[in-house]
């Protein structure tokens, strides 16, 4: 759902621009409350997951595809307000360095696929938590279902934005039916990888995961042998952790799979046009469409400039796209939670 330059007018781009700037700054200080020297490094890691997972679009229908947005695995795995902070990272390194989703369309882009999705699934999540039983089992359906209808929810939020400053003359109700009915679709694909992922880490580090923290009991780890109490956020480096999932285990097993998914497995994703881009060229909202500012970008497109092999070409990019974006996020988030310390040091507090 990367929008390009010319789909939305000068004016809306501007105000989607500064909401988006309002949005990541409000979300700058909110992570200070979610981010500790546990789940900084985590934050920077989901970025880098994201971006990679990005590149695997996967048939939903006829000449479409879809990919993950990200929104829900964010705010669930670190919080909703790093959620949409790793979610706008991603999108940064994209359109500055692959020439993907316009330049002056980043507004539009991080409003819709950064804010948009993480409000409305954390939203959902934190609903369904709250009324299932508490277990793992909860919590996944809870991100199964909140990453579902993140989905067609940014869809609608593009649909809005088109209507207010679209720059072809295309009606709104068929832009809405296209573009809700072919991301329900992509949500599917969205739910499942959410839910996969959340399951995955719930199974060896349930207490590294935000969306679990305030369930009514807390959840199990088994260390030895025997069920023990995951532990709170301040009592970590006392608490047993099962052997092999430390952090810094969990740490570089997801930065293998990132580049594994990024450098090996995108070769095999879907060339078919994503959701919008097939809703633009069936729909006409393409019309005024630009060339991206960095199409000349030795990365534009997902491949090494003078690399002439294909497979090589997109995983050398893939590769320098999630090592640039963890080493992004990563400073990002870092300099979060240093601030938050400073912050609460003793100078600061009066103590």
């Amino acid at each position: 759902m990367h929008v390009p330059d010319g789909f939305i007018n000068a004016p809306t781009s501007a105000v989607a621009g500064v909401v988006a700037a309002g949005a990541v700054a409000v979300s700058l200080r909110g992570a200070r409350r979610e981010l500790d020297e546990r789940t900084a490094p985590l934050a920077g890691l989901v970025a880098a997951f994201i971006f990679a997972v990005q590149m695997l679009n996967f048939p939903v229908a006829a000449g479409t595809s879809g990919h993950l947005l990200g929104g829900a695995l964010a705010a669930i795995l670190v919080g909703p307000y790093t959620g949409v902070l790793c979610v706008s990272v991603v999108l940064l390194m994209q359109g500055v360095l692959f020439a993907d989703g316009g330049l002056t369309a980043l507004g539009v882009n991080i409003t819709v696929m950064a804010v948009v999705t993480t409000v409305v699934a954390y939203t959902v999540f934190r609903a369904l938590v709250k009324v299932l039983p508490d277990s793992h089992r909860s919590v996944t359906v809870a991100s199964f279902v909140a990453a579902l209808l993140s989905v067609p929810a940014a869809a609608l939020a593009f649909t809005l934005v088109y209507w207010i400053g679209g720059t072809t003359e295309v009606p709104i109700g068929k832009v809405a039916t296209a573009m809700v009915g072919v991301h329900v679709l992509i949500g599917i694909g969205e739910a499942v990888i959410t839910s996969l992922t959340v399951g995955a880490v719930l199974a060896v580090r349930p207490d590294l995961v935000h969306g679990a923290r305030g369930l009514r009991h807390k959840l199990r780890l088994r260390v030895n042998g025997e069920l023990v109490d995951a532990p709170d956020a301040d009592e970590e480096r006392t608490a047993p952790v099962p052997a092999g999932a430390s952090r810094r285990t969990l740490w570089v097993s997801g930065l293998v799979t990132s580049l594994v998914l990024a450098g090996f497995v995108s070769f095999y994703a879907s060339a078919s046009p994503d959701g919008l881009e097939k809703v633009a060229a069936d729909k006409g909202i393409d019309a005024k469409a630009r060339e991206h500012a960095a199409a000349g970008s030795p990365l534009a497109d997902y491949g090494v400039k003078d690399v002439a092999d294909a497979r090589l070409s997109g995983g050398l990019a893939g590769v320098i796209g999630v090592g640039v974006t963890v080493v992004t996020g990563s400073a990002v988030f870092w300099a979060v939670r240093r601030r938050r310390t400073d912050d609460a040091s003793p100078a600061n507090t009066g103590v």
